[in-house]
């Protein structure tokens, strides 16, 4: 019983429905540096595994200048931000490793619909607009003693001038 509240307690409300052969857009909370931004990537699932438990995970590859990337997220992770699919194509397999050893024009499915599907949970748009105020006063900041950096560096270039500049 109490495995089940826990397990409550983790899950997403909002679970979104995909198959190996979309094409979807995963946004990730990111920290580096001690800075929070959200990251986008964008590629075709290739399996679905655990279905919607709180252990199911999807494997997404991309191809990036040439190199194949491939990532696994967690359905119910708390850095998802949110997941959109763009497209859906037919496919024959549940898992489509195949994908692995084609490039470019070679890993065309036929398509079935371009529904755009999105999903979120409901405080992540309170954590983007957090994190866009957290960029918005840095930048004010970093602007305010910019400002005052050139401030001081033209009284020193006026007082180093000193009578060779006429006003």
């Amino acid at each position: 019983m109490q495995t089940l509240s826990i397990l409550k307690k983790y899950t997403k409300k909002n679970a979104p429905e995909i198959k190996s052969g979309d094409t979807i857009r995963v946004s990730i909370k990111v920290r580096e540096a001690g800075k929070e931004r959200v990251q986008v990537f964008e590629g075709l699932v290739i399996a679905v595994k655990h279905g919607d438990g709180l252990d199911g995970t999807i494997t997404v590859r991309k191809e990036s200048f040439g190199i194949g990337v491939e990532r696994v997220f967690p359905i119910h992770s708390p850095r998802i931000v949110k997941i959109e699919r763009i497209k859906q194509s037919k496919v024959r397999r549940s898992k489509l490793y195949f994908v692995r050893e084609l490039s470019g024009k070679n890993i065309r499915f036929k398509e079935l619909n371009r529904e755009h599907k999105v999903w979120e949970e409901k405080e992540a748009e309170g954590e983007l607009a957090r994190i866009a105020a957290e960029k918005a006063k840095l930048a004010e900041a970093e602007a305010v003693k910019k400002a005052a950096e050139e401030a001081e560096l033209e009284v020193k270039a006026k007082a180093l001038a000193g009578d060779r500049v006429k006003e």
